[in-house]
């Protein structure tokens, strides 16, 4: 019997795995999807009981070595890493603590954050300084924000309103430091040494990626969708996840 194709989806900053259930429709037989949460997330205010999937917030969130020892089970290497946004970041990072995934999918997401024509270091450094003001508002504010790509913005931000809640699935500390990584991890060297496939995704409209070299490195456009392809175009985003994961496995795997 053949093994399934496993798959690790890793959400971004500010979002837990929840962002991930409007694909769970549409995956073909013959995959295993896990959503693992990074530390301190699911943590949300408006839940009246403890999630399963939560992960303990570290004494050091920013602490690379710790995040690596708090997900060793979760990142298996016989699985295709599928990071977004910050866990694409973050997930390109912990190469250098955990073994090597079979592939990585980059979603919305390069080697590094900040790029001269999407999120720059100075619109992070005051989106930064707002969070420290007021995190809830400021949050609120990035989940509108990162809809701006995708056909219907309005419909996007009530959807992701709706998975999340009225509150931030973690702590301050953990969020804080979260922004710190989106303002100094820098994986160019680590992508070109890895020793598993490496291919780059993003929605044609993501308001968050500008024209740096790395763009140049996506193989795959989503049409009509943004940073948010999860809730905009849930079918085509898991097709194309598939697809690409597929081709990195050593296992055929039958289309869908």
């Amino acid at each position: 019997m053949s093994t399934a194709l496993r798959l690790t989806l890793l959400s971004g900053w500010g979002v837990d795995s929840r962002i991930w259930q409007s694909l769970a429709p549409h995956w073909p037989e013959g995959v295993n999807v896990t959503t693992p949460n990074w530390p301190g997330y699911s943590l949300s205010r408006d839940e009246t009981s403890t999630r399963a999937d939560t992960t303990p917030a570290l004494v050091e969130p920013a602490s690379l070595t710790a995040t690596a020892d708090a997900m060793t089970d979760k990142l298996a290497p016989d699985s295709v890493w599928v990071g977004w946004s910050l866990g694409g970041l973050l997930a390109t990072a912990l190469t250098a603590h955990l073994p090597a995934p079979q592939g990585l999918i980059l979603l919305g997401a390069g080697a590094h954050f900040c790029t001269a024509g999407g999120v720059t270091p100075d619109a992070l450094a005051d989106f930064t300084r707002a969070f420290e003001r007021s995190p809830t508002a400021t949050w609120r504010h990035f989940l509108r924000w990162q809809t701006r790509g995708e056909p219907s913005p309005s419909a996007a931000f009530r959807e992701l309103s709706s998975l999340l809640g009225s509150t931030p699935p973690a702590d301050t500390a953990t969020l804080a430091a979260g922004l710190g990584w989106l303002s100094t991890l820098d994986n160019r060297e680590r992508l070109a040494a890895l020793p598993c496939p490496v291919t780059h995704l993003a929605g044609k409209n993501d308001p968050l990626l500008g024209a740096e070299p790395q763009a140049e490195r996506l193989v795959t456009r989503l049409t009509q969708a943004g940073h948010c392809p999860m809730v905009s175009q849930p079918a085509a985003l898991v097709e194309v996840l598939h697809r690409l994961a597929a081709g990195m496995t050593t296992r055929p795997v039958e289309a869908s």
